[in-house]
């Protein structure tokens, strides 16, 4: 499988590990496979300024995949807070009800049009 997704790789597509550090995502993926973006499963996010181990957790999270040069996403924001740590700790992308709840396709372009975000965190607020 990893060879496989290394021709995709070469090809332009670019991969990323859904709902890190929950479930079957482990370190031992990051080593094999050629993922560009770690996702933080929005369980830690959920209470990230909650408690002292949600928070330690994903500031690990965010400097390991510094350290290796991916990108992190972290899902589930629905908060200011939740958004203003993650600017601090470093994450670069965001996604969560703070920003919009999901909507149809078609009004996809008129609600991007509408404040230009589409969830970068250095676009918001």
């Amino acid at each position: 499988m990893a060879e496989m997704l290394q021709r995709l790789r070469e090809r332009g597509v670019r991969f990323s590990i859904d709902d890190f550090g929950t479930g079957y995502s482990s370190l031992e993926r990051l080593h094999r496979l050629p993922v560009d973006k770690l996702k933080i499963d929005q369980s830690f996010i959920r209470d990230v300024t909650g408690t002292e181990d949600n928070a330690t957790i994903t500031r690990a999270i965010i400097a390991l995949a510094k350290q290796l040069r991916l990108k992190v996403l972290a899902e589930g924001v629905e908060t200011a807070e939740q958004l203003e740590f993650l600017k601090k700790a470093g994450c670069d992308e965001v996604q969560g009800y703070y920003f919009s709840r999901p909507i149809p396709a078609a009004e996809v372009v008129p609600w991007l049009s509408g404040d230009g975000t589409a969830g970068e965190i250095q676009d918001r607020r």
